[in-house]
């Protein structure tokens, strides 16, 4: 992967699906108190910020979840129903911009149930009692192979959370996708971005989200290319597939959409399900399987069947623009196998 600066997340961070991400539908359901700051700023996409002049009717606004300061025993928590049930790799508890109003400890639980929690449902520890510290990202690993629906962030005793990421690999119901299509390359399947040539603008993550973008931020945008060659991103499907017809969106990218794109695939298997450097340049020699096809302005761009050359399963898929520019979504409709 390149950045502009050197990325330093756990890999979990930097490759996995944001299960608790407001944007792909995770819900807060429950919280034991979110006086000062409500506890659905905690799941919102993007980064926290601080305004320094901000007030509303109880005290300093504040981007994230914060209860009040507690009198007695006890501590608060918050339940939230992740946006799609799956294997948890990791969590990131940010503090950003808390600095005197921080939990001094955490605690994580899940719970892998149909429909929502109640007060039958058994909860299993994920991380255990935990520091924070001020206005700081806390990435704690997990390894489990349990697919959750829920977890419960535990705060002691109170304080300020501005960001809880929850960063795992979604689970298909092959049962409820029978024989029909399916959106290989959609971040709710498991499609995962495992490296790109830049993301300089947006979010690039948001290229396998559901809908259509809100605006020139919510896609990948990489910077004006300044030298020869064009830019790409790579995907790993959410499961291994036959691609039959694709849909390019360039919503919100009108001066800056790319004049044209590609897309090459291959199958490999259970090998590089990380990024790795042999991934990369092995994707330059993977088969093409949409020719370089131009782009308009702010537009959905439908490939038909007769356009798609897959005639085998693929589970990986390199995304080609020309030179430049922003898409805001990627949809690859096939059938699982």
């Amino acid at each position: 992967m390149t950045l502009a600066t050197p990325d330093a997340r756990p890999e979990f961070a930097r490759t996995d699906i944001n299960l608790a991400s407001a944007g792909l539908g995770a819900k807060a359901l429950s919280v034991t108190d979110d006086f000062f700051a409500s506890v659905d700023r905690m799941l919102a996409d993007d980064e926290a910020v601080f305004i320094a002049d901000k007030y509303d009717d109880n005290g300093k606004w504040m981007d994230g979840w914060e209860s009040r300061r507690r009198r007695g025993p006890g501590h608060d928590s918050a339940v939230v129903r992740l946006a799609a049930r799956g294997r948890i790799t990791g969590f990131d508890v940010d503090t950003a911009h808390f600095t005197g109003n921080y939990p001094p400890a955490c605690r994580i639980e899940a719970c892998a149930v149909e429909g929502d929690p109640d007060g039958s449902t058994v909860w299993s520890e994920l991380v255990g009692m935990a520091a924070l510290g001020p206005s700081a990202h806390h990435y704690f690993a997990c390894d489990s192979d349990t697919a959750w629906t829920h977890v419960r962030l535990h705060i002691h005793p109170d304080g300020g959370v501005g960001r809880f990421r929850v960063y795992g690999r979604p689970q298909i119901d092959r049962a409820s996708v029978g024989s029909g299509d399916v959106d290989l390359a959609s971040a709710l399947n498991g499609a995962r971005v495992l490296a790109f040539s830049d993301a300089h603008y947006g979010a690039y993550h948001r290229l396998l989200a559901p809908g259509r973008g809100v605006n020139m931020g919510d896609g990948w945008e990489t910077r004006r290319r300044r030298e020869p060659g064009s830019d790409w991103i790579i995907i790993a499907l959410g499961a291994r597939g036959l691609i039959e017809h694709a849909s390019i969106d360039t919503a919100f990218y009108k001066g800056n959409f790319p004049e044209s794109f590609s897309l090459q695939a291959a199958d490999l298997g259970d090998f590089a399900s990380d990024l790795n450097d042999a991934v990369v340049t092995s994707s330059m020699f993977w088969d093409e399987v949409v020719a370089r096809t131009r782009l308009t302005a702010d537009a959905v761009h439908d490939i038909a069947s007769g356009d798609v050359r897959s005639p085998e399963p693929v589970t990986h898929v390199r995304l080609n623009i020309y030179p430049d520019g922003g898409i805001s979504r990627l949809r690859l409709y096939g059938r699982l196998v």
